[in-house]
């Protein structure tokens, strides 16, 4: 899988162990920035985690602030993403598997290297599962998109 993974300074020190992993498992892995622990803000680098998934040169990303919270909140100011905060392994791979999350969001202040790696497994190796339930709620996001004029 192609993934894209974006930081502000919070998330910087964890994004660095978070690309070693993905590697590991076998993905390839865009880091679309910060570089550097100086401070940045993470409206810019989630647009850029967005763009990514958004033009396919990506099939999910992955950003990585302080809580997670403003970078959940930033992407999915954008048409066609459906991001969440995984601090969890259950909702890592269930929000994909229900809700088709093309962009998982968690906080370096909440979550340790260790359970970031379990909540990135689960969200890069879950599935759409799509029942009819699912694909119509689905769809049902796409049209608040439209709704909004996105």
């Amino acid at each position: 899988m192609k993934l894209v993974i974006g930081s502000d300074h919070a998330g910087f020190p964890l994004k660095a162990s978070v690309i070693e992993f993905v590697r590991g498992l076998g993905h390839e892995v865009s880091d679309v920035g910060s570089y550097d622990p100086a401070p940045v803000d993470f409206p810019v680098i989630s647009g850029k985690v967005c763009d990514a998934v958004l033009d396919g040169s990506a099939e999910r990303g992955l950003l990585v602030c302080g809580t997670g919270v403003g970078a959940v909140i930033a992407a999915n100011k954008r048409a066609g993403i459906r991001a969440s905060i995984g601090h969890d392994a259950h909702s890592a791979h269930q929000g994909v598997e229900h809700d088709d999350v093309n962009v998982m969001c968690i906080g370096a202040q909440i979550v340790g290297p260790w359970l970031a790696r379990d909540l990135v497994q689960a969200f890069v190796e879950a599935k759409f599962d799509a029942t009819d339930d699912h694909v119509r709620r689905v769809n049902m996001l796409h049209e608040l998109d439209r709704q909004r004029g996105a």
